[in-house]
């Protein structure tokens, strides 16, 4: 199957990188959201990107307007049905996504492949709302999307080879690097990234070493270019906190129990950078 139009479900933090990361590769892209306020929220972010990109000389004014050329956004689910591939790239809710999965299945062409771009929900499962398991798989794109050179591909035992094949090479013609993960929750990189920042958050709930010294030592000793603290905030407590609730829900594995430190900064309105404050304060930066 060949793609030249990208469809993608939401325009948030995830679904605006993951349009703008595809536009900037030459696909011709159409984001939904939910309503026309989160629509130009999203869309302005991508321009956002964009204007910084050229203006630290990473791109010209003129690739800049080609790229929001190729941006078609829109509220009405049926302005994806030309797409040969839609990304789903909503919140972290199960019941959500199968829904989105289920109207997708009715206004979608039977052989375009449906997308997933969850770090925590089981890809069979959104699969078993469609008529169609086979064209349907899990690509877990990484934040922030543009700069991060990882996909995941989530595959379940129901999606095709051809299917997988051509989520990998659609991937690979946006200079990302791949790997494939089978379908059991939090899949590879969160089974990773999780079990760090858990650990990191039992250092600093036990007392035994600050937030400045835990980053420290994953900059300085693991080579991280962010310490799983501050990945936190730049990623938002809110959004984290989430991830592990999820997670937890559908595994029962007490690793991946939720932090009361997590909690406390979410009841306190403290999400991270998006704020101004969450482990660290950034007033004024």
């Amino acid at each position: 199957m060949r793609i030249n139009e990208v469809g993608v479900v939401g325009c948030g933090f995830m679904g605006s990188g993951i349009v703008q990361v595809c536009a900037q590769n030459g696909y011709q892209v159409t984001v939904l959201e939910i309503n026309d306020e989160a629509l130009k929220r999203g869309l302005a972010n991508i321009d956002s990107q964009l204007c910084r990109a050229v203006g630290k000389g990473r791109m010209l004014h003129e690739e800049r307007a080609a790229v929001l050329g190729r941006i078609k956004g829109t509220t009405t689910m049926k302005e994806l049905a030309p797409c040969d591939i839609v990304i789903e790239a909503a919140t972290e809710n199960l019941g959500l996504k199968k829904e989105i999965f289920r109207e997708l299945d009715r206004t979608c062409r039977p052989d375009i492949i449906l997308a997933s771009s969850t770090s925590t929900v089981s890809i069979a499962n959104l699969a078993g709302a469609t008529k169609r398991p086979g064209n349907v798989i899990g690509i877990h794109f990484l934040s922030p999307v543009p700069p991060s050179r990882l996909v995941e591909i989530v595959r379940p035992d129901t999606t095709s080879d051809e299917t997988c094949e051509t989520a990998c090479e659609f991937c690979k013609s946006m200079g990302k690097d791949v790997i494939v993960a089978q379908d059991i929750t939090p899949f590879v990189f969160n089974y990773l990234y999780l079990t760090l920042t858990r650990a990191a958050l039992e250092l600093m709930e036990n007392k035994i070493a600050s937030a400045e010294d835990i980053d420290k030592a994953a900059r300085l000793g693991l080579g991280h270019p962010l310490g799983p603290i501050e990945l936190i905030d730049f990623n938002g407590v809110d959004t984290i906190h989430l991830v592990f609730k999820t997670v937890f829900e559908q595994t029962d594995d007490p690793r991946f129990e939720p932090s009361k430190l997590l909690k406390k900064l979410c009841d306190e309105g403290s999400l991270g950078r998006k704020t101004g404050r969450g482990f660290y304060d950034y007033a004024g930066k």
